[in-house]
C-alpha cells in the first residue's frame, strides 16, 4: 500500500470536519477545496479577485509542505457561487496557472459561508513535469 502523508494548514476546521488541507499519496498531491481565508491575519478579503489570490497562496503553501509546487498542478476545479464573479478571477488564475495550463473545471455552487466568493482545489504531480506548450502536444 502506498503511504499517505496528511498536510495541514493549521485550520481548526480540518479536525472539526475531518479532512486535510492536502494529501500526498503516490505521485500526486490532492489539495482540498481552498478558500480565500488568510490564516496569517485570520481574515477573508472582500473582493473575489483578492480571495482568488489568497486561495492560490494557501494552495502553494500546502503544495510546498508536500514537496511540490504550483508548476506541478495538473488539474484544477474552481467553485464560484456567483457567475458574474468569475471573469474578475481570470487575471489571477492566468498569473498562477497560465504557463502550465492544467485541465480545469468551473462549477457554480454555494459555499460554506456567504462571505466566501471562490473555492479552488487542485491536484499536482510530484517530481518534474515537462510542460509542452504547443497546441495538441506536438513539438
Amino acid at each position: 500500500m502506498t503511504p499517505r502523508r496528511l498536510i495541514s494548514s493549521g485550520s481548526r476546521f480540518e479536525a472539526e470536519i475531518g479532512y486535510s488541507r492536502a494529501v500526498a499519496v503516490g505521485d500526486f498531491v490532492h489539495v482540498s477545496g481552498t478558500t480565500g481565508y488568510d490564516y496569517a491575519t485570520m481574515t477573508m478579503p472582500e473582493g473575489v479577485a483578492e480571495q482568488c489570490e489568497q486561495c492560490f497562496r494557501n494552495i502553494a503553501a500546502a503544495l510546498a509542505q508536500a514537496g511540490a509546487g504550483m508548476e506541478q498542478v495538473v488539474r484544477v476545479t474552481y467553485i464560484v457561487p456567483r457567475r458574474e464573479d468569475w471573469p474578475a478571477c481570470w487575471p489571477v488564475t492566468r498569473k498562477w496557472l497560465g504557463a502550465i495550463r492544467p485541465a480545469a473545471t468551473l462549477i457554480h455552487a454555494g459555499l460554506q459561508e456567504g462571505a466566501m466568493r471562490i473555492e479552488i482545489e487542485v491536484t499536482a504531480q510530484h517530481g518534474p513535469v515537462p510542460v509542452d506548450q504547443h497546441e495538441g502536444g506536438q513539438a
